[in-house]
């Protein structure tokens, strides 16, 4: 006896398989090809959505979505490192120094062999520290910092007026960092010098250091080219090692008052880059006013 067909698809049927294709029609899930139950798009195509590209874990369940785009931890890694280098290294090796000038410790008698070896008095060395004067340095600096504040004033750069500032206030604020040091330790002169204290550490230095220091950081944004910005970060530097070889040449300082000066000059300066650059990126994000006239 020949069993009758049941129509499909009528109200209230209810079937344990699963639905018939229709003609026309297309199902947005059916079952995968190789039987997992997966889900797939009907045209063959792979999915467009995070969840369908998604891998479930052993229990079955989807795993987590992606994480969110942004730096990645190895690079925050590795400016911490060197945030830490160029802040701590040079002011732990600073708080060494100063500690072994007040406890008259061993490493001062290196640096009175040193110096012994170096100092021969000319009339160059006597020139190159000359560039460590408050007279010559500081109004490169004036000069550098009135060049930026005309320049972003003109241009409508945000917080123009910021960088320049903060390179003043921090020239401004070095005799309270450097007198303080030299009562402290009174560190008595090279036996070149007239008999005296207050020699640790130097201040034609430090002076030389954050004066043209800051006159580069300031001039960097504004230099378009890497080889002018190379320029000036080696004159920059060429000007502070002059000064230096100048001092411990002639006999002014003790060559550890150098060094010294150059760890201190390397935190303050590195603070005021900090402070630059977080300027710089509060410019770039706000739309800098222009205007434009009749041609």
């Amino acid at each position: 006896m020949r069993d009758t067909p049941r129509p499909q698809g009528t109200v209230g049927d209810f079937r344990p398989g699963p639905p018939q294709l229709r003609p026309g029609r297309a199902l947005a899930h059916t079952t995968g090809a190789s039987g997992s139950g997966s889900p797939h798009r009907s045209d063959g195509r792979p999915p467009q959505t995070p969840r369908g590209a998604r891998r479930s874990d052993p229990d079955g369940r989807l795993g987590t979505t992606p994480p969110v785009p942004g730096r990645p931890t190895s690079f925050l890694r590795s400016r911490l490192a060197g945030l830490v280098a160029l802040l701590g290294l040079p002011a732990l090796l600073f708080a060494l120094i100063t500690w072994q000038v007040v406890a008259h410790g061993p490493l001062l008698r290196l640096d009175s062999r040193l110096s012994s070896a170096l100092v021969r008095p000319d009339r160059f060395s006597e020139l190159l520290s000359d560039l460590g004067n408050v007279q010559v340095a500081v109004p490169v600096l004036v000069l550098v910092i009135g060049y930026v504040a005309r320049r972003g004033r003109a241009t409508g750069t945000d917080h123009w007026w910021l960088p320049p500032a903060a390179a003043a206030v921090l020239m401004a604020l070095l005799p309270a960092v450097v007198v303080p040091l030299k009562d402290w330790t009174a560190r008595p002169g090279t036996p070149v010098v007239p008999p005296g204290v207050g020699y640790f550490p130097s201040g034609h230095t430090a002076t030389a250091a954050i004066a043209y220091g800051s006159a580069t950081l300031l001039l960097l944004p504004w230099l378009t080219s890497a080889a002018a910005r190379r320029t000036a970060v080696g004159l920059c530097a060429a000007l502070v090692l002059g000064v230096s070889y100048g001092l411990v040449r002639r006999g002014w300082h003790w060559p550890l008052d150098v060094v010294a000066s150059w760890c201190l000059a390397t935190v303050l300066l590195t603070s005021l880059r900090l402070l630059l650059s977080r300027s710089t990126r509060r410019s770039s994000s706000g739309t800098p006013s222009s205007s434009t006239g009749p041609s």
